[in-house]
């Protein structure tokens, strides 16, 4: 809608996981340059905790497509985007992302025999198996313990299975359980990923805009940046939200830069999100509506 209007070559607030929209803000950088390095140590397990909405999944999936992108296949990455599996679904869904043919009728078991026969082929071939869990704080206990058993492959001096965990902040409160202290044992690092200061909302807003093909002015005013980061706690998804309803705003005003004024009725237009602070937004995103936009764009063009 107001893409053409802007100069946009694509939406630059969009809610997917786009990765040519990552935001080297200071703390995802820290967080991404520890696990790329973790990883090349061979440590194991490692936990990355956030509340919602504050960049898990962008930085997850930019990890994975840097593990797909080593020279030599030195990685085999496995990604559970969706971990709310049984133990026996777990092995299913780590066997087909190894390569295995899915076998409906195998027990954990026999599952698990298959791919720890995977794992050593591909440690025959100097493949190091990355296994990538989102939302981890979904995972039910059995398969996390699961999840556990097939980290076990080690060498005398190398691990054959690394295992890094993206969740929200519920995720300790599952791992603080005395049953997982063994595994608990096991995470080596963990970061906990922080909301965005003002200077970086400026940041990330200007980014995302000339990677989606924007060179003009600067497109946000000063005060409505500041606005916009208020409004939305510092939470770049909450950011993503208001910013391109403010875009909306600014298109149905026929303006050139976005002011406060828009931002505002973005905010107004959002305020259930916003209200829901540290609670899953996920339902609510679902059920936006724009209804006060376009009416303001049939008035304009009418």
């Amino acid at each position: 809608m107001y893409e053409r209007y802007f100069g946009f070559t694509k939406r630059p607030f969009s809610l997917s996981p786009d990765t040519g929209l990552f935001v080297n803000l200071a703390d995802h950088q820290r967080c991404f340059d520890l696990l790329i390095h973790v990883l090349e140590a061979g440590e194991g397990f490692l936990k990355v905790v956030g509340d919602v909405g504050t960049g898990k999944t962008i930085l997850c999936r930019k990890l994975l497509r840097h593990l797909d992108s080593q020279p030599e296949n030195r990685y085999h990455s496995v990604y559970i985007p969706n971990p709310m599996l049984s133990p026996v679904g777990l092995y299913r869904a780590v066997g087909q992302e190894l390569g295995l043919s899915a076998e409906q009728k195998q027990d954990n078991d026999a599952l698990l025999n298959h791919i720890t026969e995977r794992i050593l082929a591909l440690a025959e071939s100097s493949q190091t198996v990355v296994i990538v869990v989102d939302e981890a704080q979904s995972l039910p206990e059995q398969t996390l313990e699961a999840l556990r058993l097939i980290t076990n492959l080690e060498t005398e001096d190398k691990k054959l299975v690394q295992v890094i965990l993206f969740g929200q902040t519920e995720l300790d409160f599952l791992l603080n359980q005395d049953r997982f202290r063994q595994l608990r044992q096991r995470i080596t690092f963990s970061h906990y990923l922080k909301t965005i200061t003002s200077g970086e909302t400026k940041q990330y807003l200007d980014y995302r805009l000339a990677q989606s093909g924007y060179n003009g002015a600067s497109l946000f005013q000063e005060d409505a940046t500041k606005k916009l980061w208020r409004s939305a706690n510092g939470v770049p998804r909450l950011i993503n939200i208001l910013a391109h309803k403010s875009l909306m705003a600014a298109y149905a005003d026929r303006s050139d830069q976005v002011n406060v004024s828009h931002v505002l009725r973005a905010a107004q237009d959002s305020q259930d999100v916003i209200d829901s602070g540290n609670k899953s937004i996920a339902p609510l995103i679902a059920g936006l509506t724009f209804v006060g936009f376009i009416v303001a764009l049939a008035w304009r063009f009418l």
